[in-house]
């Protein structure tokens, strides 16, 4: 189960402020987030050398979009196309309002369930893939968002119901000082309490499962920032990613 932390703030000079981890079988084999597909010109995102595709791609207009299994869909199936090449095609789209009227229009039934944020500095959305029928938009409001194999803030989600108040409470990260240390901090927690280890935000390695890698992203119109983890948070250091000049 992945998670991704958005904060929207129309106005601000940095109105799209996002934090993931990524959870995976610790077997499957991934390279860290460049451009590794060239018939998709400007598209970085990780690579999952399994299937191809990648968990989370930002695009040259600006788009990021992240994939997450819904509960009980974890790995591939047979006759189901990789949810991966999904964060894919939205990031070459010229906006995430683009991005989500072309996957809404498509048959939801050809992946297996799962959950995929769209957004650029001016909008974000969640869609919901239910393994039928179309994908469901969602609008994502102002303020902070947490997503994970539940929908946005479902508070039945432990981790959801554990660290959007943390998130919510947390210095904001201020991109132009380099300081993001608060968000860092709250990737890096791999505690629990009554709900047990549903409840980390940082997955302990435990039967070949866990986070295996971190993100911080932040979005203007004119620019963009993605510092990137390549372990478990709090294990190694963030580093700035090199992207293309915004399109």
């Amino acid at each position: 189960m992945c998670t991704v932390a958005l904060l929207r703030r129309p106005g601000a000079a940095w109105p799209l402020i996002l934090a993931a981890n990524r959870d995976e079988r610790l077997d499957r084999a991934w390279l860290a987030p460049a451009g590794h597909w060239p018939d998709r010109p400007g598209v970085v995102g990780g690579l999952d050398r399994s299937a191809g595709g990648t968990w989370m791609a930002l695009g040259p207009g600006g788009v990021v979009a992240a994939a997450l299994n819904r509960p009980g869909s974890l790995g591939p199936a047979e006759g189901k196309a990789s949810r991966g090449l999904l964060p894919l095609e939205a990031a070459e789209a010229s906006s995430a309002e683009a991005a989500v009227a072309r996957l809404a229009a498509r048959d939801a039934g050809a992946w297996r369930p799962f959950n995929l944020v769209i957004a650029d500095a001016a909008s974000a959305f969640f869609l919901r893939g239910l393994g039928h029928g179309r994908p469901e938009p969602v609008p994502l409001a102002e303020g902070l968002t947490m997503v994970t194999a539940h929908d946005p803030n479902d508070l039945d989600s432990p981790r959801i119901r554990r660290h959007l108040p943390r998130f919510r409470q947390a210095p904001v990260p201020d991109p132009d000082r380099g300081d993001w240390h608060a968000w860092e901090d709250l990737l890096a927690d791999d505690g629990f309490g009554e709900a047990g280890i549903a409840e980390a935000l940082c997955v302990p390695r435990v039967r070949g499962f866990g986070t295996v890698c971190a993100s911080l992203m932040a979005l203007s119109p004119g620019a963009r920032h993605w510092r990137f983890c390549p372990a478990p948070p709090g294990r190694a250091p963030f580093h700035d990613l090199p992207l293309p000049a915004a399109g």
